[in-house]
């Protein structure tokens, strides 16, 4: 038998926040190029600067930029085994 009392609505929580996808592109993906597999994560920035072997220019500190590496012939999805020694730092631009 009802009540007679009506319920409230629930109000959103305040603490929401929107989903951040440049979190998410950090990620790595698999790309196929030129018949190989690169997994391929997008940085936002780093601390240290590299030479993109694209252009063969320097890749400031706090420049974001892509990081790709082989994933084919036994490579760890993340580039743990042997990954990190075939890691490639590249100008979004020039892995394009």
């Amino acid at each position: 038998m009802p009540t007679g009392r009506k319920g409230r609505r629930q109000q959103p929580r305040q603490d929401w926040t929107p989903l951040n996808m440049e979190r998410l592109a950090s990620l790595p993906r698999t790309v196929e190029r030129r018949g190989v597999n690169y997994q391929v994560a997008h940085l936002s920035g780093s601390t240290k600067s590299y030479t993109c072997p694209g252009c063969h220019h320097e890749i400031a500190p706090g420049t974001p930029h892509i990081v790709a590496w082989p994933s084919d012939d036994g490579f760890a999805p993340f580039g743990l085994e042997t990954g990190p020694a075939e890691r490639r730092h590249w100008h979004t631009r020039c892995w394009d």
